[in-house]
């Protein structure tokens, strides 16, 4: 299995294209630019540092998932991506620019969308209100328009709800109100925190059919996922973190095959896809 990659020290490009582009990959590798890219990165929490030296990347295109145990420091990752932490060493590029020491406003206006665990959703306003908020940083009314219009494309049943409560939504319509308003703002890559937790097997298998049209639709995707054989299985590649470490690296396919991975993360058992 020769993709597959244990405590690496830098990332490492995929020899594969991405399932969900049309163009080759862009990794380190092959002398290109991903679309994001972390070398050595440390982080924490006031005096607790939580990462130690994350490498990864992401290239255009691409669904990459992160997995790991609790406390490997997969939401952290995405926290001191979007400025929300303390950033203690390494380097974090966007689109060629440099994250480090960027408010989170800024970076959102980078076209780096996050979705945080947990279906965060303004309770008392419409599903319309929610969406509109996301796109508070475009001027262009006629281009809100558009996304909103994508938004009740992919997701029919906001569109039939658009004038109901958030609040009094199911959890897995808050989560769909969630994503769709990280699309609003037309991002170039959407970072989700845990998207299926909580929800039933049904609409987890909504949640992920979702996100793999949304690659498919050009959105360049990164989730950290508890489900982590399920995110594997739509992911083209993904990473292993432990204690705030990178463990493994590989395609999707690889990780799921590797019976250290399996055995440590999975649970032992992966579903035939």
């Amino acid at each position: 299995m020769g993709g597959l990659v244990r405590a690496p020290q830098s990332p490492q490009g995929g020899s594969e294209a991405p399932r969900h582009s049309r163009g080759a990959p862009r990794s380190p590798s092959d002398g290109r630019t991903p679309l994001l890219e972390l070398r050595d990165v440390s982080a924490g929490y006031g005096s607790i540092q939580i990462l130690h030296g994350v490498s990864l990347h992401v290239n255009p295109g691409e669904i990459v998932a992160v997995i790991g145990p609790n406390g490997a420091g997969k939401s952290t990752t995405f926290k001191v991506i979007m400025g929300l932490i303390r950033y203690l060493g390494g380097d974090m590029m966007f689109d060629g620019q440099d994250l480090r020491g960027r408010r989170p406003d800024r970076i959102l206006g980078l076209g780096l969308a996050y979705v945080p665990q947990g279906r965060v959703v303004f309770t008392q306003m419409t599903v319309r209100e929610n969406l509109e908020m996301g796109a508070y940083l475009d001027r262009d009314k006629a281009k809100v328009n558009a996304a909103m219009e994508y938004v009740f494309t992919l997701f029919p049943r906001l569109g039939e709800r658009k004038r109901q409560l958030a609040g009094s939504m199911s959890g897995g319509e808050q989560q769909m109100l969630a994503m769709g308003r990280g699309l609003m703002m037309r991002p170039k890559m959407m970072m989700l925190d845990e998207p299926s937790l909580g929800l039933s097997p049904r609409l987890v298998d909504e949640v992920f059919d979702k996100t793999v049209a949304m690659a498919k639709n050009g959105l360049t995707v990164m989730l950290v996922e508890q489900n982590a054989a399920r995110a594997l299985e739509i992911a083209d590649r993904g990473y292993v973190l432990e204690l705030g470490r990178n463990r493994y690296e590989g395609t999707g396919r690889e990780l799921l095959d590797n019976p250290d991975v399996s055995t440590m993360y999975l649970g032992g058992a992966v579903r035939a896809v």
